[in-house]
């Protein structure tokens, strides 16, 4: 047990959270998400939703200079709830995320450092982070 670190960063996770890049990413990804056919680097945490664990990972990670945050278009085009709420988790707003189609999503998914496959059982409660520089103001 570690003082001073959100609950829901277990060891594995903080050791590939620290192990990456300025620059790298991760995929915060829904229970629908096909992580394991586009990455062998998956941490699972059933039973949490999308929002509170980029939440949880945003307690210590950066954002990187924009795009810092992708989100899945909904196949409507709205900004779904869950969306609304990932957002809010990255502290980004909609005209600072960027939003992409869900094949260009999983391609960008595809080159992400990690996958941190979640419960969420919301349609498009997707999100990919890319880390920051560590340490410098932004």
């Amino acid at each position: 047990m570690l003082e001073g670190i959100h609950p829901l960063l277990s060891g594995e996770l903080l050791l590939h959270l620290d192990a990456m890049g300025h620059s790298d990413a991760v995929v915060i990804a829904d229970a629908h998400f096909p992580a394991a056919a586009l990455s062998s680097r998956i941490v699972v945490l059933p039973g949490t939703t999308t929002p509170e664990v980029l939440a949880a990972i945003r307690t210590v990670i950066p954002l990187d200079d924009d795009p810092s945050v992708d989100l899945m278009t909904s196949a409507d085009g709205a900004i779904l709830d869950v969306q609304n709420e990932l957002m809010v988790a990255a502290g980004t707003t909609s005209a600072t995320t960027r939003f992409i189609d869900r094949f260009a999503y999983y391609e960008a998914a595809r080159d992400a450092f990690l996958i941190v496959r979640t419960g969420e059982t919301r349609k498009y409660g997707n999100a990919l982070l890319r880390k920051g520089v560590v340490g410098h103001p932004q």
